[in-house]
């Protein structure tokens, strides 16, 4: 089926078509009585008996929703809300219809909900940005703009503003909104430039967020808030610019430390390590007893692979963070949970050496209580890694699991340790008793489900996976899965395609996804739409297996050259790689 549009827009489109704004009837308007009129505008709530009948419908869809019925649970909420004049229930229906993606029943509910609170700047919020969203903006400026003027406190209103049109779909509608919504009388104020620098940025638009985040700066000069965007906006139109301008301002105003610690980051996204480092120093020689920048500076050499120096600045604020637990006056810190943070970088690097011994004597250090449980998952998938599976076996049941979660991950993670070992057997053998333990969990389902694909049993695997989607039916690696295993085998492409307009509903720039995606058009017939998916997956995700769809698409295509040198870039990260070594055998290419 050729589709000249994204998938996630075609299947859209019939659902943004069918919206409408419910409307109230003049004969409903004159059943809200005075009384409840005033109460309505003095935020008071309603004074209803909690009748046997209201609470079994609201225990009822509570009960719904954890079972995944958000629809029953959110109209029934919504009926009740009606009923009730409650706007509790509305907003517990709103949220209901939004976890459901049920668009319709959801700008429904924000609108019984904006009404029974209007006063409640997230429910008008809600309600006008879903409207928006609905390409209902003609009145959505007009209302803003009122909303401002009318206000006692206008610098609260345009951040009110700007948060309603950033739930907008159309960022660059969303940026001429907030444009008309600002009147004149806000216009000099440095909150309003802020928040069409922020609009301008989510609409791509780099060079306006620059432009009135200076102006925010300019109107403000001692506003760090300001700062901070022009350097985050200026790096993507002039980083030369925007790092000096940066300097300035911090030369200026020295105490600007979340500036500060925000260029370091820049600095070492860049791989200007020596520079990071000089801001750090600069950092240390004006508050010597900041010592969080040792933490900072040893991130910075990490960065840099600068190993040696990390290592020794993480030990140095080890000893700092247990002098201060040691400290009579220092009894309810967090050095405890500091110096675990700075272990945890210290297997980091430890691994990077791949000095696995040591990463594992880091590990075993670690005595904050919220890291126990996972330091002793991790040094057990360090020891499967040195080849010891008895050891890494007996790590895993000597840990003493406090709740489902934890009993869950036990499971998960012995399974991932044999089946990385290739004892995909006994990966299987755990998580068929784990599933029995705890049936409903979604995560075991998934990796049991998987291993079952691996092993060629499509049926247990079908059966998994579907169960996945009706236990976390926002799962997009579920419906990835499925539909992705559809398209490979070339069959149920009607279903594949409506699984996978679901996961890029969920996940729309996951790489993965664009990569079955594009696999599923190539199923089709649409090759030049899969290879724009399949290039979107490559530059997100290099690897082997995508380079062998592209690759294929692009040699189908009569684009031999392309191909080939996608298919090198393959072989080159993985030359074992099964997909792409079966993908050339297949269509009889060897690699020169």
């Amino acid at each position: 089926m050729k589709r000249s549009i994204p998938l996630l827009l075609a299947f859209l489109a019939p659902v943004l078509a069918s919206w409408t704004v419910p409307a109230y009837s003049a004969q409903e308007a004159q059943t809200r009585t005075q009384v409840e009129q005033i109460r309505l505008h003095s935020g008071q709530l309603p004074a209803v008996k909690l009748t046997a009948d209201i609470l079994y419908r609201i225990l009822a869809s509570e009960i719904a929703a954890q079972r995944g019925r958000y629809d029953m649970a959110s109209q029934t909420l919504l009926d009740l809300a009606r009923e009730t004049s409650d706007p509790r229930l509305a907003k517990r229906s709103f949220q209901f219809s939004m976890a459901d993606r049920n668009l319709n029943r959801s700008l429904q509910a924000a609108r019984e909900w904006s009404l029974l609170a209007p006063n409640d700047p997230e429910a008008v919020a809600s309600s006008l940005a879903l409207a928006a969203s609905n390409g209902q903006t003609s009145g959505l400026a007009k209302a803003l703009r009122t909303r401002i003027e009318q206000s006692d406190n206008p610098e609260q209103a345009v951040i009110q503003a700007s948060a309603i049109v950033s739930k907008m779909a159309d960022k660059t509608v969303a940026l001429d909104v907030l444009e008309k919504a600002l009147p004149p009388s806000v216009r000099n104020l440095p909150v309003a430039h802020l928040a069409l620098a922020d609009a301008a940025w989510a609409a791509s638009d780099s060079a306006r967020a620059l432009k009135e985040a200076r102006q925010a700066l300019v109107l403000d000069p001692l506003s760090e808030v300001a700062a901070q965007r022009v350097l985050e906006y200026g790096l993507n139109v002039d980083p030369v610019a925007a790092i000096k301008e940066t300097r300035a301002y911090i030369a200026e105003h020295p105490d600007s430390r979340k500036l500060q610690l925000m260029l370091v980051n820049r600095l070492v996204d860049r791989h200007d390590f020596d520079a990071a480092l000089a801001q750090v120093e600069s950092m240390k020689q004006r508050a010597p007893e900041d010592f969080d920048l040792l933490y900072t500076e040893a991130e910075v050499n990490m960065r840099a692979e600068r190993y040696g120096p990390a290592k020794a600045l993480l030990e140095e604020y080890i000893n700092v963070q247990t002098q201060r637990r040691q400290s009579i006056n220092d009894k309810a810190s967090n050095a405890m949970a500091d110096a675990s943070d700075a272990r945890l970088l210290l297997v980091q690097i430890a691994e990077k050496q791949n000095k696995l011994d040591e990463a594992i004597a880091q590990l075993d250090l670690i005595d904050e209580a919220s890291l126990r449980f996972q330091a002793q998952i991790h040094k057990a998938v360090l020891q499967a890694k040195q080849g010891n599976l008895a050891l890494a076996r007996r790590s895993i049941d000597s840990l003493k699991p406090q709740d489902h979660r934890e009993r869950s991950v036990i499971a998960l993670t012995l399974a991932s340790i044999y089946r990385d070992a290739g004892r995909s057997d006994m990966a299987v053998e755990v998580l068929v008793k784990a599933d029995t333990a705890l049936p409903d969990t979604a995560e075991i389902k998934y990796d049991l489900a998987m291993l079952y694909e691996r092993q060629g049993n499509i049926d247990e695997f079908e059966k998994l996976m579907k169960r996945v989607i009706e236990l976390a039916p926002n799962n997009a690696n579920a419906y990835n899965s499925l539909g992705y295993t559809y398209a490979d085998q070339n069959r149920l492409l009607d279903e594949a395609q409506n699984l996978l307009e679901r996961a890029l509903e969920i996940e729309p720039d996951n790489p993965y996804i664009l990569d079955s995606v594009g696999w599923y058009l190539y199923r089709t017939g649409d090759y030049e739409a899969a290879i724009e998916y399949l290039r979107r997956s490559y530059d997100q995700l290099p690897t082997a297996d995508v380079a062998a769809h592209l690759g294929e698409v692009l040699w189908v295509s009569k684009r031999q050259d392309e191909a080939m040198t996608i298919w090198k870039q393959g072989m080159a990260k993985d030359p074992e790689n099964e997909t792409l070594l079966k993908t050339l055998r297949r269509l009889g290419v060897t690699l020169k």
